[in-house]
């Protein structure tokens, strides 16, 4: 019986990592070249990115026994009792490119389609149906139909990566991109999972903390957060992560990615503010691993941190990646944002945010009529 369970472990474990090195999904790692540059950067140690303020994580069984419990016993709501339903986006609209349109539209989590100068751009772009290596991983999401799909979207102008997470970067939607996109933007490291993919070369583009850019008369730059990466079990932080910095004519936007409350947010509203909006990440939270996931009331202070005049907490209202109720991050948002007086929107997924107007009426507390409240 012993040999026989022992063989049965060996062949589990030999199938997993199998898995984990044949898949296309989880990338491709740095090779030994690239880990001596990094080895030469200021935030690369040990072979492993490092933040700059450090973060702790309990990893005793203590912890790891109050998570198992959180898991097997979640809040009663956390996921919604019907499918949520999505504005449609029209392809059309996606063809006109006049340097007036300026709009921002929520995918989903921290899925944005941006219009900037009439460039279209994707931030964190997740079409899949489950977050995860591969359809049976990962959670499924709420709404059962993206505003647009990848196929009616005729022509992007950028990509912009925050991490490599599988809620960030989704191989089915990046293969799916790979042809229809001038450029992909990301963190260091994370130019090899494109590359694995077939992603043009002379596409890709890495960059470090506080690099800047520009196209088209865009200008951008990616900015720190205080997070981690990592698509496989032993490639710990060996990709970069962060936020971004998105500066057009008349109008600028910035998008947090994924990461715990730091001083980094006024160091970003003091270089690069102030914005017209700010997608802040809230949701997803737990107080085990509270310093690489703001909780809601962080995210609004890291909001007026980097000085934009109106925000919009992201990184909630599609998966379950976390044990509290799915509304709970939103409303605990707006409690929070009316308290110190922050400007915030909540639009339903697929709602197009105008950044030309000064004000914004359409975004109203859509969630309510899900849970029944």
């Amino acid at each position: 019986m012993g040999i026989g369970l022992g063989i049965l472990l060996l062949v589990t474990c030999i199938i997993g990592v199998s898995f984990i090195y044949i898949s296309p999904q989880f990338g491709r790692r740095a090779n030994a070249n690239q880990k001596k540059a990094y080895a030469l950067l200021p935030n690369y140690k040990d072979g492993k990115f490092i933040n700059r303020e450090k973060i702790e994580m309990e990893m005793s069984m203590r912890s790891f026994s109050k998570m198992f419990r959180e898991m097997l016993s979640p809040d009663p709501n956390v996921n919604p009792k019907s499918n949520i339903e999505v504005v449609n986006l029209n392809s059309d609209d996606l063809e006109v490119k006049a340097d007036s349109i300026n709009e921002v539209i929520w995918l989903g989590h921290s899925s944005f389609l941006i219009r900037l100068n009439g460039k279209t751009i994707l931030l964190d772009p997740v079409f899949s149906e489950k977050t995860g290596p591969h359809s049976f991983f990962g959670r499924k999401k709420y709404n059962n139909q993206m505003p647009i799909d990848l196929i009616d979207i005729p022509h992007v102008d950028a990509v912009f990566i925050s991490h490599d997470h599988y809620d960030h970067l989704d191989y089915y939607s990046i293969v799916n991109l790979k042809d229809k996109t001038d450029r992909f933007l990301v963190p260091i490291g994370v130019g090899n999972h494109l590359k694995s993919w077939k992603v043009d070369e002379n596409k890709i583009q890495e960059f470090n903390w506080w690099d800047e850019g520009a196209f088209d008369e865009i200008q951008f730059a990616f900015t720190p957060t205080r997070h981690m990466s990592g698509r496989g079990l032993a490639d710990q932080s060996s990709t970069l992560w962060g936020s971004w910095v998105l500066k057009g004519k008349d109008k600028s936007i910035y998008f947090s990615g994924d990461g715990g409350y730091g001083e980094h947010f006024k160091e970003i509203g003091e270089k690069y503010g102030p914005f017209d909006i700010g997608l802040m990440e809230c949701g997803q939270y737990n107080k085990l691993w509270a310093d690489v996931h703001m909780m809601p009331e962080e995210s609004v202070q890291a909001g007026m941190d980097v000085k934009a005049k109106r925000i919009i907490p992201i990184h909630w209202g599609s998966y379950r990646l976390a044990n509290h109720a799915w509304t709970e991050p939103v409303e605990r948002f707006k409690a929070k944002a009316k308290e110190l007086d922050a400007t915030i929107l909540t639009p339903r997924i697929g709602e197009n945010i105008n950044l030309n107007q000064q004000e914004h009426t359409q975004s109203t507390e859509w969630w309510v009529k899900i849970t029944g409240k």
